[in-house]
């Protein structure tokens, strides 16, 4: 017997046409020289359409690439929609890669069109003539164009926003991001109508972001970066108000907006909430911000010291866990209700986890002797797969084997999962510290770390040891104004990890590193101490020491 039910595809322009429901709500951007300006749902449903009639009139045929290279704000919102509904294939380029990695990036994808901010321009004229786009349109806010480029008021003013929607294929190309690149060169993940359209049912669910109508979000996560958490087509969906930072994404700027705006929601990587959370402990009560504020944390694992000082100011961090390859969001942290009756620092190490795999997404854990159960202490990588997972990479035949033979996505991520379901992220697999054979947890030993008054950042990486191979290295940066000795955060340390674990030295540095998304770059951090060695006698092996 079959189905009665229709077979309607899941596609882009489903959401974009709730926006007329949404007409008068608001959407915010902060432009470059600071001001706001106040766009409508209404206004996106119109842009968005002119965007693909003039996509279409210019040539753009199904599944051709049209390169964003742009801050978060009202415009690069219209593209999300606009090059899609047309048939194109929306390709965010990260501006915050290497000149020569945005234009190999670009020429990978083959992107037709570009569509760029004015104030990006310097940037675009570095790689400029490694790439060979068709058309170059600028959204202009403050500069000027040259002859080369056009106007993108302009490019889509031509046309009425009347637009017929082509027959769109749920699994068509709808968009495509490419990996930062951390572990050679960057790789294409393309996404569907369809994956798109799921991932946004299910971020909405009341037990992962539970965005609404009523909801104020602001996406710091840049939109340029990992199909931009799939906030733009959530936020449609329900109808909540948008609020995009433009470039201003320092923890100032940010408190300002969120206050001003009433932000109940916001997205972005630690390091954002960590540089937030000192500004409100410098400056109480200097920026009212909305009852039961939720800040969505991913890209790394946040310390539990940020949860709770967060909280000290009526601030709910969730913790949220997924890669570009997993559109990206795969898990999401709420504490189920039999935890209520645990002790406040059960319910914090709970509250710090990856949380639980969203609904529709398959996880097991797999190591050396196979698939791991989740009993909270046998560790694994993450092996993934689902409606909104990668099966493959564009045009990367070399990366087959980031998959199972039995079609999972092997992510990197080493972890725990306890029986409830709660992931514990021990480490990426590149960044576990192995040391007389047996494995160290980075994150761990720099939860640990944070926790400490005066420590405002620390990561941990291995470094070379003649005796052990690996022994972990602190590399630590104070909190303005304090000091702490080597001494102090080894004593800190100690009975609260392993007396192996204990690192071999403390490096205090200005700044850790960044990559392109704001985490730590130990890469480059190993790169600096690459000639780093413990004082003749550290190190201990896990068979001569106690817990």
């Amino acid at each position: 017997m079959r189905s009665t039910m229709m077979t309607t595809p899941l596609t882009l322009d489903r959401i974009l046409e709730r926006a007329r429901i949404f007409h008068d709500v608001q959407i915010v951007s902060r432009r470059p020289d600071r001001s706001l300006l106040r766009t409508t749902y209404g206004d996106l449903y119109r842009r968005a359409r002119q965007l693909a009639q003039a996509l279409t009139a210019a040539g753009l045929k199904p599944g051709d690439r049209v390169a964003t290279l742009m801050w978060n704000h009202a415009t690069h919102l219209e593209s999300y929609f606009g090059v899609p509904i047309a048939g194109g294939v929306l390709h965010t380029l990260n501006l915050r890669l290497h000149a020569e990695d945005i234009a190999y990036i670009a020429q990978h994808a083959g992107d037709r069109f570009l569509i760029v901010d004015d104030c990006l321009l310097p940037l675009y004229a570095k790689f400029r003539d490694q790439v060979h786009f068709e058309r170059v349109i600028v959204v202009r806010f403050d500069g000027g164009i040259d002859h080369n480029h056009e106007d993108y008021d302009a490019f889509i003013g031509a046309h009425d926003g009347d637009f017929a929607y082509p027959a769109l294929d749920e699994n068509a190309a709808a968009g495509m991001c490419y990996t930062s690149g951390t572990t050679g060169r960057p790789k294409g993940v393309v996404y569907s109508h369809r994956s798109n359209v799921l991932h946004a049912l299910a971020e909405a669910l009341p037990d992962a972001m539970g965005l609404s109508m009523r909801d104020v979000l602001l996406p710091v996560v840049p939109m340029f970066h990992a199909n931009a958490w799939g906030l733009p087509y959530v936020a449609t969906m329900v109808g909540c108000v948008q609020v995009f930072p433009g470039p201003h994404l320092d923890a100032q700027s940010l408190l300002e907006l969120m206050s001003e705006t009433g932000t109940t929601l916001a997205g972005g990587v630690p390091t954002i909430w960590m540089g937030v959370l000192q500004l409100l402990r410098d400056h109480p009560g200097r920026w009212p911000l909305a009852d039961g504020l939720r800040l969505m944390v991913g890209g790394s694992a946040p310390p539990p010291a940020l949860i709770r000082g967060l909280a000290d100011h009526g601030i709910q961090l969730h913790p949220a866990w997924g890669l570009t390859e997993t559109s990206p969001l795969a898990s999401f942290n709420r504490l189920r209700p039999e935890l209520d009756a645990r002790p406040p620092a059960e319910r914090l190490r709970y509250g710090a986890k990856a949380g639980i795999p969203l609904p529709l997404v398959d996880l097991r854990l797999v190591n050396e002797d196979g698939i791991a159960p989740w009993d909270g202490d046998s560790v694994g990588e993450i092996e993934v797969r689902g409606p909104w997972v990668t099966a493959s990479y564009h045009e990367r035949p070399d990366a087959a084997d980031r998959f199972s033979d039995d079609g999972w996505f092997r992510t990197g991520d080493v972890a725990a999962v306890t029986p409830e379901g709660y992931i514990t992220i021990t480490d990426r697999a590149k960044d576990l510290i192995k040391s007389g054979g047996e494995w160290i947890s980075s994150v761990d030993l720099e939860n640990e770390l944070m926790a400490h008054p005066a420590v405002a950042e620390a990561a941990v990486i291995a470094v070379h040891h003649d005796k052990w191979m690996e022994r972990p290295l602190a590399v630590v940066v104070t909190r303005p104004g304090a000091q702490v000795t080597a001494e102090q955060l080894r004593g800190h340390l100690k009975g609260k990890v392993a007396d192996w674990w204990l690192p071999d030295g403390y490096e205090f540095i200005e700044q850790i590193p960044r990559t392109s998304t704001g985490k730590f770059q130990k890469l480059r951090l190993r790169e600096m101490f690459a000639q780093w060695r413990a004082p003749e006698g550290h190190g201990a092996a896990p068979s001569t020491t106690t817990d």
